[in-house]
C-alpha cells in the first residue's frame, strides 16, 4: 500500500507563496521554513531552486508521516486560512485548545506561529502516529 500523507500539487500551489516558507511548512521543514519567512525565500533564489526540490521533499515527507482518519492537506488548508481561528484543532479534536484560538486569534497570533511548526506532528498524533 502506498503512503501519500502529502499532495505534491498543494505543495507546489504552496510553492507560489514559497518565499514565506509555507511549502517548507508543509512538506515538514519548520527550521528551512521560518528562514524562507524571514528571508523572502532566500531572497528569491532559494525560493526558485525550491521549484526542482519539490518532489523530494514530497517524497521524505510522505515517508516520515502516515495517512491516517486526519487529512494532512486538510488540515494544512485550514491552517492557511483560518488559523487564527482555530478551525483547524477543532479539526484535529482538541476542542479546548481550538476554543482558546478562537477566542484569542491564535493566542495573539504566536499560537498561530505556533502550529506552523508542529501541525505535521499534530496529525501524525491525532492519526495515531
Amino acid at each position: 500500500m502506498s503512503n501519500n500523507s502529502h499532495s505534491l500539487a498543494l505543495g507546489y500551489v504552496l510553492w507560489i507563496f514559497g518565499f514565506t516558507g509555507a511549502h517548507r511548512f508543509y512538506f515538514g521543514r519548520p527550521v528551512t521554513g521560518t528562514l524562507w519567512f524571514f528571508t523572502a525565500g532566500l531572497c528569491g533564489v532559494g525560493w526558485l531552486i525550491d521549484l526542482f526540490l519539490i518532489a523530494g521533499m514530497d517524497a521524505r515527507a510522505d515517508r516520515r508521516f502516515r495517512v491516517g482518519r486526519y487529512d494532512y492537506s486538510v488540515a494544512w488548508i485550514l491552517l492557511t486560512f483560518f488559523g487564527v481561528l482555530g478551525i483547524h484543532r477543532f479539526y484535529l479534536g482538541r476542542v479546548a485548545t481550538g476554543i482558546l484560538w478562537l477566542l484569542t486569534g491564535g493566542l495573539f497570533f504566536v499560537g498561530y506561529l505556533y502550529d506552523l511548526w508542529t501541525l505535521n506532528d499534530m496529525v501524525h498524533e491525532a492519526n495515531g502516529g
